[in-house]
C-alpha cells in the first residue's frame, strides 16, 4: 500500500471520526444513522492510520505532497 493521503486529509478524517464518535457516545446520533455513522468513524481513523484511502486508488488521487527531488 502506498500512501496517498498527506498530512491535512489525515488530520481533517481525525477530527471528523472524534466528532461523530463523540455524537454517538452522547446519544445525538443514534439509530441505525448512529450505527452507519459510528462505522464511518471507524473507517476514517484507520485509513488516517494508515494513510491510504481505497476509494483514492480507482481514481488516481494522491493528497500526498510530491517529492520534488524524483521527477
Amino acid at each position: 500500500m502506498k500512501k496517498n493521503m498527506g498530512t491535512t486529509d489525515r488530520v481533517i478524517r481525525t477530527i471528523i471520526a472524534l466528532t461523530l464518535i463523540a455524537l454517538f457516545v452522547a446519544e445525538v446520533l443514534t439509530g441505525v444513522l448512529g450505527f452507519v455513522m459510528l462505522i464511518l468513524a471507524v473507517i476514517f481513523l484507520l485509513t488516517s492510520f494508515a494513510g491510504f484511502c481505497p476509494l483514492y486508488k480507482p481514481f488516481g488521487i494522491s493528497t500526498c505532497p510530491r517529492n520534488k527531488q524524483h521527477r
